[in-house]
């Protein structure tokens, strides 16, 4: 069974935005997308890109600001070019206002 760590209060990820957190050593990204908290890694498959800093599109897509690559959010899978190793993700949970993403 995964361990979880707090990581965030869902008070500070607000729909539609993401923000960039670290769970031991490395960061990730939890992203509010429609109400629903998810977690990948903020560096892309790609170039390594920081992808807490890229944009999330409607349907939960993450853009990649280095190249514009495109994952979908909750799943890691790739969606648009020129990535091709899908985006880790991470088990989230929720208990009352606190965020916990397994390590």
């Amino acid at each position: 069974m995964p361990e979880f760590v707090r990581v965030a209060s869902a008070s500070e990820v607000s729909p539609g935005e993401m923000k960039i957190v670290e769970v031991g050593d490395k960061e990730v990204v939890l992203a509010n997308i429609d109400g629903k908290i998810v977690c990948f890694s903020n560096e892309c498959t790609h170039r390594q890109g920081p992808m807490g800093e890229g944009v999330l599109l409607e349907g939960g897509i993450i853009e990649c600001p280095f190249h514009a690559g495109q994952f979908n959010a909750a799943t890691g899978e790739v969606v648009g070019p020129p990535p091709d190793k899908p985006l880790p993700t991470y088990e989230v949970q929720i208990d009352g206002d606190d965020i916990s993403v397994s390590v």
